[in-house]
């Protein structure tokens, strides 16, 4: 069995097979490509993206610098997914993105672990399981999501989590490890922050 196969099957397999790292160098070409954009270079980054990620929706924007393990190859975006700066994708295994999914600055999704037994980590060696973040989603500055979690649709990630467990959808979650804290409410329809109140009828959506 090749390491590509021990890889995708899901098995404690070695990074640096040279035939991983060939294809992988490859992809970190456009990587840098991008992350050397101008700003006023927007369709420039868009074409960049879309050759990149596995496959990316409309409206999709990530804010350079951006990186991934394997370019994105590995990363599937659903529509107006936005990213701001420091995302980081350890994109060894699948990590799907839904729809309307933003990322505060220096998130991680790790798909990529090393294993606890000594004689294998010091060779290197890891495992991969895929990560799922649902639609709508809101993942705060400085969250690390770790291999095989999935986050419910609508649910809100605290700053600086780290997120070792599946979320519920409609849920605020924050922590180390990161927990639900409460379900979103109609408190939240209501206000913004503390006391201060949504003045909805000035709102266009």
């Amino acid at each position: 069995m090749t390491e590509r196969e021990r890889m995708e099957k899901g098995l404690v397999y070695d990074p640096t097979d040279d035939s991983l790292k060939g294809e992988q160098a490859e992809l970190l070409e456009l990587q840098y490509d991008y992350n050397r954009t101008r700003p006023s270079e927007q369709q420039k980054r868009a074409g960049l993206l879309k050759e990149m990620l596995g496959s990316v929706g409309e409206g999709c924007y990530v804010e350079p610098p951006f990186y991934a393990n394997w370019a994105g190859k590995n990363v599937y975006f659903g529509s107006h997914v936005y990213a701001n700066f420091g995302l980081t994708l350890v994109d060894d295994a699948k990590i799907t993105v839904g729809d309307c999914v933003m990322f505060a600055p220096h998130v991680t999704l790790a798909t990529a672990n090393h294993t606890i037994c000594p004689e294998l980590r010091k060779n290197g060696m890891q495992y991969v399981r895929e990560i799922k973040i649902g639609n709508n989603v809101w993942i705060g500055a400085g969250a690390v999501v770790l291999p095989g979690v999935t986050i419910g649709e609508n649910s809100v990630i605290g700053a600086g989590s780290v997120v070792t467990r599946d979320i519920p959808a409609n849920v605020v979650a924050v922590g180390n490890p990161c927990r639900v804290m409460r379900e979103i409410s109609e408190h939240d329809r209501e206000y913004f922050y503390r006391n201060e109140k949504i003045d909805w009828e000035n709102i266009r959506l």
